[in-house]
């Protein structure tokens, strides 16, 4: 069984992800949103080995924690991304939109692709893309866990964003209806900003997009 810790930070109040699994001990950060230092130091506490980054996007939110965390790490982490995303790293997430200039850290060297498995010990986190939100948005579905880490695809009773560069709502609907609402109703969505909700949840009160 994972385990998982939750962080909430940064500027945008974006939830972080510091999952492992407790027999290997081996640790990947989902969306290292803000103050690596905090995030290092909790796995540091657990005797966690942090070897993979794994990002739902680029926005820089989502991103800017990952200097910091990397810097304190050897060898440096995995870090995973889609490709469609890696334009908006390199811009340092569109932070200069909002006057942050931060370091998006390093380079993604595993591109994310629908359909693939990622593996932290014995468990399999699937890729589904899931664009709209951003190009090259995903999420994370570990289906043996009932859990999704889904990014700024969905939140409770809300979805994300579409009026920045790369956003649209018809593609985030889609995405919504084809990715999420096909888990089993029970499967737990942990989101990257306020709290987490289920897909039965969403599909029946979600006001943005409804189960049909």
């Amino acid at each position: 069984m994972l385990e998982i810790v939750s962080f909430t930070l940064g500027p945008a109040v974006t939830n972080a992800y510091l999952v492992a699994d407790p027999e290997t001990k081996e640790a990947v950060v989902i969306d290292p949103s803000w103050d690596g230092h905090i995030i290092l130091a909790e796995a540091q506490k657990r005797e966690w080995r942090i070897g993979h980054l794994w990002y739902t996007h680029a926005h820089f939110d989502h991103i800017g924690g990952a200097a910091a965390i990397a810097d304190a790490l050897n060898p440096l982490p995995h870090v995973a991304l889609h490709p469609d995303d890696h334009v908006l790293w390199r811009e340092g997430g569109g932070g200069k939109k909002f006057g942050l200039d931060i370091d998006p850290g390093p380079e993604p060297t595993i591109d994310f692709v629908h359909g693939m498995m990622m593996k932290l010990g014995s468990n399999k986190f699937e890729v589904r893309f899931t664009p709209g939100h951003t190009k090259g948005h995903c999420v994370l579905y570990v289906a043996k866990e009932n859990t999704c880490f889904c990014g700024d695809l969905i939140f409770n009773e809300s979805v994300g964003r579409t009026d920045l560069p790369g956003g649209d709502f018809a593609t985030l609907e889609h995405s919504i209806r084809t990715q999420i609402y096909t888990m089993p109703d029970e499967t737990i969505l942990l989101s990257g900003h306020g709290p987490q909700t289920t897909v039965g949840h969403e599909k029946m009160y979600n006001p943005f997009v409804s189960s049909l």
